[in-house]
Order: C-alpha cells, then sequence, then structure tokens
C-alpha cells in the first residue's frame, strides 16, 4: 500500500482527476537510476575523448555539464514527463494541474536542484518534500510542478500512442496545440463517444474527419516530435 498521498484537479473537459504524487523512496530511486546511466556515459565520453589530450578533456567535461543539467530537461520534455530512471519507476513529471511540463518549468526545477541539493545529499529536498503533502521539493515549488505515479490505464479506451502522427492542416496558436495535448493525455479517462463529443467542439479543425478524437489524437502525436524529421 503506498503511503502517498492523493489529491485531486478538475480537468477543462469537466473530469475529476485524483492524482498520486510519488513520496521520497521512488524518487530516490529513478535519481540513483539516472546518476548511473549518466556516470556511464560520463566515463564512455572521457574515454573516448582521451585521445585528444587535454582538448579532449575539456570538451569532455563541456559535454559533462551539460548531460548533467539538460538530461533531465531533455528527456521530461520529449518523454511525457519521464527521464529513463523516472520510467523504470512508471513515475513522470507535470505541472501540478497534471497538465504536461511546460519548457520553462523544467528549466526551473531542474536548475533550483543545485539549491534543493543543499546543505548535502539534497537535504533542502527531502525537508520540503517532508513538510507539504505533494512532496515537491523546493524546485518543485517554484516551478508549480509535482511528481506522480503514472495511472493505470483501461485497454477498452484509445490513446494517442496507438495513433500514427498527423501534421495538422491548419497554424495552431500555442493555447490551441496545448488544448490538443491535454486532450490526448487525458483521452484514456474518457469513452469512445465522449472523446469524439470534445472533438468535435475543434469545429472546422475536424469538420472532415470520420474519427475526430483519433484526428485530434494523431495531430498531438505530431506535436510532440513524433514523426518529425
Amino acid at each position: 500500500m503506498r503511503l502517498d498521498t492523493t489529491y485531486t484537479v478538475n480537468t477543462p473537459e469537466g473530469i475529476a482527476l485524483e492524482l498520486s504524487p510519488a513520496g521520497p523512496v521512488p524518487r530516490l530511486l529513478a535519481w540513483l537510476l539516472d546518476l548511473l546511466l549518466r556516470s556511464l556515459v560520463n566515463v564512455a565520453l572521457f574515454l573516448m575523448l582521451s585521445t585528444l589530450g587535454k582538448t579532449g578533456a575539456g570538451i569532455a567535461l563541456i559535454l559533462a555539464f551539460l548531460l548533467e543539467w539538460f538530461y533531465p530537461v531533455y528527456f521530461e520534455l520529449r518523454q511525457q514527463g519521464q527521464t529513463p530512471g523516472k520510467k523504470m519507476l512508471d513515475i513522470y513529471v507535470a505541472q501540478a494541474d497534471a497538465s504536461p511540463i511546460t519548457p520553462s518549468a523544467s528549466l526551473v526545477r531542474n536548475l533550483l536542484r543545485v539549491v534543493d541539493f543543499l546543505p548535502l545529499l539534497y537535504g533542502f529536498g527531502f525537508a520540503s518534500m517532508m513538510l507539504n503533502g505533494r512532496f515537491q521539493r523546493l524546485g518543485d515549488l517554484a516551478a508549480n510542478t509535482v511528481v506522480l505515479h503514472k495511472t493505470p490505464r483501461n485497454p477498452h479506451y484509445n490513446h494517442a500512442v496507438d495513433t500514427d502522427p498527423i501534421r495538422p492542416e491548419v497554424s495552431l496558436s500555442l493555447p490551441e496545440q496545448q488544448a490538443i495535448m491535454l486532450f490526448a493525455q487525458r483521452s484514456y479517462t474518457l469513452t469512445p463517444a465522449r472523446q469524439d463529443e470534445l472533438a468535435r467542439m475543434t469545429g472546422s479543425l475536424v469538420a472532415q474527419q470520420d474519427n475526430p478524437a483519433r484526428w485530434l489524437q494523431g495531430i498531438a502525436r505530431w506535436l510532440s516530435g513524433g514523426g518529425r524529421s
């Protein structure tokens, strides 16, 4: 039985989502797995570049710096909030309202790891997690993010991962892109009929489509990077 607390948010579709924040133990295990992976990559980089002497060592140090600070940002934005370590533990990072993490939020929460690490071994971060019900470290509080357990998906519902990427035929504004991404992310909580009902609210975007929900999910897949060159 989990000791993590849960909380509920209401989506724009009028659905109450019960979210389960991940506690210190799964987050620590995920961090250790990511640390191991980064360490292996760093060792490989230093070995490959050691033949270049001091120049190679300098390049390796720069690459190690970039890997340390932008490894989590890259995976959080490209892999639905999951670094490899988080994926193994079945947890992910999202905004506090369960919407996908934004680039600015990912940068803030990861840059503030240096504060969470103080005075030693994430002392401030651990204290912060123990003092709030959503187990948010200081970086999470500043970025308004939370680490959540993945919700088991209903196999009878469709999900964007099963669709081919579809390039939208018209230019989409940032709010429209975000709305489509949110729709696709939450599709598994909706019945097919409810998915189609909500999809048809986009009007002309799906006016000519026999399966509007699947069309929007394909666009969401394309927006998230699938099928782009």
